[in-house]
């Protein structure tokens, strides 16, 4: 019985340093640019060895897909939790708003971020590989809540797909224009154009 604030203590300090090192990283790099920065310099910020830096994350990289991590973790969650009864293309909408508006919500802190990772190659390819297990993740809840085989029916995974290629436009657009564009209104604007093709499934099985 002990053990278990202990354990609860080490967790709240090791999140602690985890997220000290996240911001200083976050801030530092979108400050002065990810191939400027070095993990020395990052350490220094967060007041920590470069040796507690890498007991945390293997490289400048890892630090940031944390931040992607945070940006896609609730995803397959938030499309669980919508009315069973709700198209795809409103379900799916909701899904990515809820990362689109995480963002939008601390445009001061997290812009200069995404235009980071949008305009670094190396940060570039650790997004796209983390939307593609988003990608997976969605189509598997897809599959579920529309009773298919996701073995042999296409749907889920390029409805999934689809949403999220929304998703990576509409953090384009708002990146590229400064944080100028509403990120609502490009949202609403792109499942407008996708909610044709991602409901169509539901009328061709409706009786």
């Amino acid at each position: 019985m002990n053990a278990r604030p202990a354990t609860t203590l080490a967790q709240r300090k090791r999140r602690l340093v985890a997220d000290e090192l996240t911001r200083a990283a976050l801030g530092l790099l979108a400050r002065e640019g990810f191939d400027a920065v070095t993990v020395d310099e990052i350490a220094a910020a967060a007041g920590v060895s470069k040796r507690t830096f890498f007991r945390y994350f293997a490289s400048k990289e890892d630090v940031v897909v944390q931040f992607l991590a945070e940006m896609g973790a609730g995803m397959r969650d938030e499309l669980a939790g919508r009315p069973a009864g709700e198209e795809p293309s409103a379900a799916l909408r909701h899904t990515v708003w809820r990362s689109i508006d995480a963002c939008a919500g601390h445009a001061e802190r997290a812009l200069p971020v995404v235009q980071l990772i949008l305009g670094t190659p190396a940060l570039l390819a650790r997004f796209l590989e983390r939307q593609t297990q988003w990608r997976d993740a969605l189509a598997a809840e897809l599959a579920d809540r529309l009773g298919l085989d996701p073995a042999t029916e296409l749907y889920p995974q390029l409805a999934a797909g689809t949403a999220l290629a929304a998703f990576h436009t509409v953090l384009q657009r708002w990146s590229d224009s400064d944080g100028t564009e509403d990120p609502a209104v490009l949202t609403d604007r792109a499942f407008a154009v996708l909610a044709p093709a991602l409901d169509a499934v539901v009328r061709e099985e409706a009786p």
